[in-house]
């Protein structure tokens, strides 16, 4: 059987549409029609204020959308979707580990480390939905978050071992080519890597690499390696892009204030738990 005819008008609108795609140039790869921007030393200038914008803080898998934690707040604090970031889509914990992981989702309201203004350790503070910055300078490299004002140092020359644990890890930095390949240890076990009670514990080593795509976007990739809660290494990626407002800053964003009563409202007279909704 024999298709019908496109009307005329849009049958010359395809025509021309298809003319012009027939004409157009192919783009180049960005990294093909963009020049890096480059240090006096040559390696790319990892210089500015950088955001993730996936959901990932949320959960790093993928996932529907999802009700807020009281039924009161409607729309308001309800979970977005999210493809996800992992490769392969799915955490291979150990079984011991996904049975954790699972009362920690369970408790997640109560027990994120988020909700106590703890620093948020690596990977998670890349993907917080607040900025961070980087600042470079030859042999010198420090991010600097805005939650909770959490800063790290990269130390592009192995400084040894670390001499205990820290809640942004311990990082050594080295150049492949034009990436910037990080290895994060010693990070304390009581961050988690989501909203979600994903965790790790303190055997966590995270081998990220930042690679520039354009001018003002990167590619972050990290690899996590945990043998006493996941049974082989495994990967996340997403795109970081360049804060372009002329205002464009870090600003303080000092939680603690904010969560004072979770931290030391036992310590309080009279204490019996947690304050009452609706309690003054």
């Amino acid at each position: 059987m024999t298709p019908p005819a496109l009307p005329r008008r849009l049958g010359l609108a395809l025509a021309a549409l298809l003319s012009l795609a027939a004409c157009a140039p192919a783009t180049p790869p960005a990294s093909q029609s963009e020049a890096i921007a480059r240090l006096a030393d040559g390696k790319p200038d990892l210089n500015g204020i950088w955001q993730a914008l996936v959901p990932a803080n949320w959960d790093v898998r993928p996932h529907e959308a999802r009700p807020p934690p009281l039924a009161m707040l409607g729309a308001f604090q309800a979970e977005p979707p999210n493809p996800g970031i992992v490769e392969g889509g799915e955490i291979p914990y150990l079984p011991a580990a996904l049975e954790q992981q699972k009362q920690n989702y369970a408790k997640r309201f109560e027990l994120d480390p988020e909700r106590k203004c703890f620093m948020p350790g690596v990977p998670r503070a890349t993907y917080m939905p607040q900025p961070f910055q980087i600042f470079q300078s030859g042999e010198h490299l420090m991010i600097t978050y805005q939650f909770a004002n959490a800063v790290r140092e990269i130390h592009l020359k192995d400084p040894g071992p670390a001499p205990t644990s820290f809640w942004m890890g311990w990082s050594v930095g080295r150049w492949d080519g034009d990436t910037l390949v990080v290895d994060v240890t010693n990070q304390k076990p009581e961050t988690w890597l989501d909203r979600a009670g994903n965790f790790h514990s303190g055997e966590l080593r995270v081998e990220e690499r930042y690679t520039v795509m354009s001018p003002n976007h990167l590619l972050y990739e990290a690899t996590l390696e945990d043998p006493k809660v996941f049974s082989r290494p495994w990967k996340i990626s997403f795109p970081l892009y360049r804060r372009l407002e002329t205002n464009a800053e870090l600003l303080e964003f000092k939680c603690v204030p904010f969560a004072e009563e979770i931290l030391y409202g036992h310590l309080r007279k009279g204490y019996v738990g947690e304050r009452a909704e609706g309690a003054p």
